[in-house]
């Protein structure tokens, strides 16, 4: 296992991703944050406090559960976990940022983008990651990265975090299969 960022480097990440952000919305009140369950919503939370102490906007925050909207659902579980969504706010005609812990394929997110039109037609959608590893199947790429990695197929990259793992501090880690 090989560390790839602590607490303190991911903090520093938040901030910087919430300043891109903040920069690149000229209208931070039609703006949402929508986390891709189950890390994306703590990571969405974290840029979002951000966001608010650097230009006071509470930005409108919701939750997306994409697994019944997964090509893959087969592969992923015998009996998938269902959390359901929460968006309550409504999406029509509204910035939306999806935000994920790590970009790999690109199927989640386009999970994801399918999942979000059935609550409406956003403005816009652009996508934020803490880790982007690379190996795309689909042509999806993020607006707002953390950190570009290079990786193997045989590594899997872990975004640790206390609300969902069993860590004192969150950190970023890649392990071999």
């Amino acid at each position: 296992m090989y560390v790839l960022l602590n607490s303190k480097q991911m903090d520093r990440i938040y901030r910087r991703l919430a300043l891109q952000i903040w920069e690149d919305y000229e209208d931070l009140e039609n703006l949402a944050i929508i986390g891709i369950k189950t890390r994306g919503v703590f990571l969405a939370r974290r840029i979002a406090k951000y966001i608010k102490e650097y230009a006071g906007v509470d930005l409108k925050m919701g939750e997306l559960d994409i697994t019944f909207y997964r090509d893959d659902l087969s592969l992923v579980a015998e009996v998938p976990q269902v959390k359901g969504s929460d968006i309550p706010f409504s999406v029509e005609g509204r910035d939306i940022l999806l935000v994920d812990d790590v970009l790999y394929t690109g199927r989640t997110v386009r999970a994801a983008m399918e999942h979000i039109f059935e609550f409406g037609r956003p403005r816009s959608i652009k996508l934020c990651v803490l880790i982007d590893r690379g190996w795309r199947e689909l042509p999806i790429f993020a607006n707002f990265v953390g950190k570009t990695i290079t990786t193997t197929e045989k590594q899997v990259v872990k975004v640790r975090l206390p609300e969902t793992d069993p860590v004192e501090e969150e950190d970023v880690v890649i392990v071999e299969k």
